[in-house]
């Protein structure tokens, strides 16, 4: 086995200008992971405070900074999973939480595996995790792009194609010293989405997936796309006869095009510790290190 961690800050059409803030972030929130792993620390340790130096990041499209809905709220989606126990949580529809990444997980540590909106702040409230007013989670930035939005909304051609749009949900995927894998992903879903619309990032093995046995995936881009094909199921299950990652990734985003003319990102790590990544946008933020390379590197 060998320790690796990989994380993504989003697929999409990124400009040049928001590439470099979206490279150093991935590249910090993968320092943090790192140091976790390299000192005994768990996967899942790693993924949760990966995940959430991203959405402490105004940059990314989770936590602060994240995309305002048409009524003009931030409402947060994150899924977590733990590959040897095939454990997992996830929320959705969060407006009170910055780091939604840590309530997913303490959801697949207690009895329910999905809690939505009001249900889940009262469980973050039950389980020690402070609640915010929901304007702590609106930049200047993001609330200028919600008003254009008014004036011009953006749009969606057909239920069949959305254009790759600036990228920011985040997620990691991490092995420790034992083998134990672990996934999470976070995100403010679409640019002026409708109230209530949840993308594939919450849903378990559509936003997320990890097994032990196989290896561990986060998703990015297009959710319903996304959704349509399992995508982080399938990534995992591409991984099977020790396929290489970087061969399961491809072919996973290729699968995404043909099959739903869908467009996205996709990280990997399988349970030895190899890591792979592909996506068929004009950019996604990544960062990634292992045992065999001994030291970070990213791109956006």
């Amino acid at each position: 086995m060998g320790l690796a961690l990989i994380v993504h800050g989003g697929a999409g059409d990124i400009s040049a200008r928001e590439a470099t803030p979206h490279r150093a972030g991935a590249i910090r929130a993968a320092q943090i992971g790192w140091e976790i792993l390299a000192h005994g620390g768990a996967a899942r340790d790693a993924v949760e405070a990966a995940v959430r130096v991203m959405e402490d990041d105004p940059t990314f499209d989770a936590g602060i900074g994240s995309y305002l809905d048409r009524n003009g709220n931030v409402t947060l989606d994150a899924s977590f999973m733990d590959g040897a126990t095939l454990n997992a949580g996830a929320v959705a529809g969060v407006k009170r939480v910055q780091n939604v990444i840590t309530l997913a997980r303490r959801v697949m540590e207690s009895e329910h595996t999905f809690l939505i909106a009001e249900g889940a702040e009262q469980f973050a409230q039950e389980h020690g995790i402070a609640l915010i007013d929901n304007r702590e989670l609106c930049t200047p930035e993001q609330i200028a792009i919600w008003q254009e939005c008014l004036q011009s909304p953006p749009v969606r051609e057909t239920a069949k194609y959305v254009p790759p749009q600036a990228g920011g949900t985040v997620g990691c995927v991490a092995v420790d010293r034992a083998g134990d894998i672990a996934a999470g992903t976070s995100t403010g879903g679409m640019k002026f989405k409708r109230p209530g619309r949840v993308g594939d990032s919450p849903l378990i093995g559509a936003g997320v997936y990890a097994d032990n046995t196989l290896g561990g995936a986060s998703s990015t881009g297009w959710g319903e796309a996304i959704t349509r094909v399992v995508m982080a199921k399938f990534a995992v299950d591409a991984l099977a006869s020790d396929r290489d990652p970087r061969e399961a990734a491809h072919a996973t985003i290729e699968y995404l095009a043909k099959r739903v003319h869908g467009t996205g990102g996709i990280i990997l790590a399988d349970r030895t510790g190899r890591i792979g990544f592909c996506f068929n946008t004009p950019r996604m933020a990544w960062a990634h290190i292992t045992e065999q390379t001994g030291e970070i590197v990213g791109d956006c």
